[in-house]
Formats: C-alpha cells, structure tokens, sequence
C-alpha cells in the first residue's frame, strides 16, 4: 500500500524508529497519528516535523490500556477523516538478566507492552481498516522473535508471540483488503534500553570493540527499510545485516546458531 495520502497509526512514535516512521510517512505525503505514552517525546516529533505538523496528530496513550486504545480508532477518524494503516512499533526490552533472576512485575510489563499492546491495536483498529479501500497493518517483531538471546528469553517470548500473531492475521487476512507484514530489526542506535527502565552498562573496551564488530542501523534507516517494506506489501522484512545473517544461520541450523549468539553474548 502506498503511502501518500493515507492515514497511518504509528505506536511508539515519540521516539526511535517510530518517530523517524512518522516523520519519513509525512515527508511521503502521508497523514500520521503518532502514539506514545510520553507527551514530551511526542511534543518533540511534533516539532521535527515542521511545516508538515499539521498532518500530525499526537495521542498520549499507555497502549496496555485496551479501553484507551479502543477508543483511539474514532480520536484519529475525529482528526483525519479515516485510518488506513497501523504500524506496531512499540517495544521494551526486559533487564538482561535469566529468567529465574526475573520478577514476574518486569516478566508482565515486557509481555503487556510488546505483545498485549500490539494485540489491543489490531483488534481496535481492523473492523476500521477492513472497510477502507486497502489497509495495512505492520508488526515490529525482533531478531530476538526467531533467535534466542540468553538474559533476554522473555522479551524474546514477546517478539515470537508478535511474530505468529502477524503470521496468523496474514493467512487470515489473505483474500481481504488488508496487508499484513511482519518486520525484524537487528540492532539499531536508538535509546531501548533506557526507555524500558534498563540498566545496561557497557566497558569502554567492550563497547568500542562492538561498534568495530558491526555497524548498527539508525533509526531513520531502520525506518525507510518498515515503510519500503509496507509500500511493497512484503510478508516479511528483516531490517540490517545481522537479521539477514541470524536468520539464514538460525533457519540453516537452530542449535548452532543459538550457541552462535550465546557466545557472542559471552
């Protein structure tokens, strides 16, 4: 489904990838409702748009709360006129540490999010989109969706259940006006980790030996590989050199490549 002039829903979207997934659909010609639950960040992705902010609409919701989603549909048609696409954006990631180091307070948080969250928006956006003339819904799984990351098995969990739902709704969806893509980013340069309530400290060393290890996507580039991928009605988008690499590896041979990334993660 091409961008322009459509309506588009984006959670996530007062920072990171889902901020320069706003900004990229209104450079497109699109109308973009941006979702966060931080008014401050969205404020900002308001501002960065410039002279096309008046195709801009900001919604400060907590996309756990499924009554406050629920209503978002009707917020948007309010201030558009229509909606015509939701992108899923919105992620956290757990503390890196193993599961029986986890609480069960973080283990719902992730799920409630990543998951809950994207189940809320589909389910409160799709009698809406299945009376467009076409419509499309992305999902934002993860790497760690098909490939597990040790001290990150719940976030993972999170990402898979993101990836069979949006497997599902494609087959389910199949003969009907709405597109279905699932994407999986790598790594990408955007500020996860703080915004989940992680702590995540990193030696000097380690860190400048990582970035010469491989480049990891920025946001705006993550952003352009989603959009291409939506405007192209692609099933599945993996989104840099690592996806494509774990991917290959982990479809070749699941074992090795989860002792592949068990040492990579030392």
């Amino acid at each position: 489904m091409l961008v322009k002039n459509k309506v588009i829903a984006v959670t996530g979207g007062g920072n990171g990838i889902g901020r320069e997934i706003a900004l990229l659909l209104l450079e497109k010609g699109a109308k973009v409702a941006a979702i966060d639950i931080n008014k401050d960040y969205l404020d900002q992705t308001a501002e960065l748009a410039g002279e096309k902010n008046g195709n801009l609409s900001l919604h400060v919701i907590d996309i756990t709360d499924r009554e406050a989603v629920e209503a978002l549909p009707e917020a948007i048609i309010a201030k558009h006129g229509a909606v015509d696409g939701v992108i899923n954006n919105a992620g956290v990631i757990q503390p890196f540490v193993k599961v029986a180091d986890l609480d069960y307070k973080k283990i719902e948080f992730v799920m409630n999010v990543n998951f809950y969250g994207t189940i809320y928006m589909v389910k409160s956006f799709l009698p809406y989109l299945l009376k467009r003339p076409e419509a499309h819904i992305v999902n934002v799984s993860s790497m760690g969706g098909y490939l597990p990351v040790p001290g990150q098995s719940v976030y993972g969990a999170s990402k898979a259940a993101v990836k069979l739902l949006t497997e599902g709704l494609y087959a389910e969806l199949k003969d009907t006006n709405v597109k279905v893509t699932v994407v999986f980013p790598g790594a990408v340069a955007t500020d996860i980790t703080a915004n989940s309530g992680v702590e995540f400290k990193v030696a000097e060393e380690d860190a400048g030996n990582k970035k010469k290890a491989y480049k990891m996507l920025t946001p705006r580039e993550a952003a352009e590989i989603i959009v291409r991928g939506m405007e192209k009605d692609r099933f599945r988008v993996l989104a840099g050199q690592d996806a494509k690499f774990t991917d290959f590896l982990y479809r070749l041979n699941p074992k090795k490549a989860t002792n592949f990334i068990l040492k990579k993660m030392g």
